[in-house]
């Protein structure tokens, strides 16, 4: 298909909070515009939104992936869900040789297990061999498992002089690089020891900057111990925990046309090829713009949802509008920073569209919420509500896919 962009972009506004720390545990933070901005990493943002894909029930389990280095111990599982004869060890021995032919990733048992249980067996303890691994993250689809554990059992008899027949091994490795799960057309996949094996990601998704000069506090707490008597003075723990408040511009961008060709012909025989595109942009739109990382949530409940989202569709190429804000925002006389953020993005947008080009062929959403937005009112299709959003997208998406201009 012909190239097609969606660009998504969101201001929100949080509270005190340090939704992704650095390494001192501090909030991580970025210099842009000469100032210091609150800054919330892409990976951060990609793993909420992976997450909602699951716990918001957007996409079938089916449909998703799982990236882990115990992928020897998942895919065990499913050989022993399909044949509940073959023994645990045997399992893990099968699923190790078998991820092993098809991404050329090398699977052991780490060496501190293999010490550990060294120790334990000279000890007498014995207990259950350890598992073996891979080296880094691995990121497989449901359906990729499912395929490699009916391969593992067609060669349970002998797995090693399976594999070394050709045809089985482009089989398994045919079986690991098609029929990607959503999660992995989206957010691609990465393996070193087999380049062949990597897919490129439709989607990117930038850190989200404050729009404003943000600055680290730090609050000093107490806990009482319940068991002390009245004669007990003092805490029972003191300590300090660092945050900031920001309004943040977020902005993610989804290249259709990859996401097509890394789904393939669909994830269901009998779809046709649009429908799990659709699907997957619509999950991917409603997940981006509703979760949250949730970095020390349960300190400071910083439950908000975006004030303003911003939708395009383009066929040139994504455009953030981060530059909008290279100059700080300063607080208005009511101290907030929305209404003037609202007000760049309402000033700056047209003109850069202007100046490129995109005004034509670039389809525009607004979703905005109260007063301070009202300036961005007749930058696009305003729709009433989020579910009004993701269904108008949708059907765009099919339509240019079905009907290229």
């Amino acid at each position: 298909m012909n190239r097609l962009f969606l660009d998504v972009h969101a201001l929100q506004t949080v509270p005190p909070s340090n939704l992704n720390r650095d390494d001192t545990g501090a909030p991580k933070t970025a210099v842009y515009g000469g100032v210091p901005r609150a800054r919330v990493s892409s990976q951060a943002w990609k793993r909420a939104t992976r997450s909602a894909f699951t716990n918001d029930k957007l996409l079938d389990p089916g449909e998703l992936g799982v990236r882990t280095k115990k992928v020897a111990e998942l895919l065990a599982a499913r050989i022993t869900g399909l044949d509940d004869s073959v023994k645990q060890a045997d399992a893990l021995r099968l699923a190790a040789a078998v991820i092993e032919t098809a991404t050329g990733s090398k699977i052991e048992v780490p060496k501190r297990k293999t010490n550990k249980a060294k120790a334990e067996d000279d000890a007498g303890d014995g207990g259950p061999e350890a598992a073996p691994q891979s080296k880094y993250l691995m990121f497989l689809s449901a359906r990729q498992l499912d395929g490699l554990a009916r391969l593992a059992l067609d060669g349970v008899a002998d797995i090693a002089a399976y594999l070394k027949d050709k045809d089985n091994k482009a089989r398994a490795k045919e079986i690991a690089d098609s029929r990607h799960s959503v999660d992995i057309a989206l957010f691609g996949r990465m393996v070193a020891d087999s380049t062949d094996f990597n897919v490129d990601a439709a989607a990117q998704v930038a850190h989200a900057i404050s729009v404003h000069r943000a600055e680290t506090e730090s609050d000093y707490y107490t806990a009482v111990d319940d068991e002390n008597t009245d004669a007990e003075t003092g805490a029972g723990m003191i300590g300090t925990i660092d945050f900031n408040s920001s309004t943040l511009y977020r902005y993610a961008a989804v290249g259709v046309h990859q996401l097509a060709a890394n789904l393939g012909e669909g994830l269901r025989e009998e779809e046709p090829v649009t429908t799990p595109v659709r699907r997957a942009v619509e999950a991917f739109v409603q997940a981006f713009i509703t979760s949250l990382p949730k970095g020390k949530i349960n300190t400071f409940g910083h439950h908000t949802l975006p004030d303003v989202v911003i939708v395009k569709l383009r066929t040139s190429r994504p455009i953030s509008f981060v530059a909008a804000f290279e100059d700080p925002v300063t607080a208005d006389l009511g101290g907030g920073h929305m209404k003037e953020a609202a007000a760049r993005l309402a000033a700056y947008v047209p003109e850069m569209e202007r100046a490129y080009g995109e005004e034509a062929g670039t389809r525009t959403w607004v979703l905005r919420v109260g007063p301070a937005t009202a300036e961005l009112a007749g930058l696009g299709q305003e729709v009433p509500s989020l579910s009004a959003l993701v269904g108008a997208v949708g059907q765009a998406v099919a339509d240019r896919m079905e009907k290229p201009a």
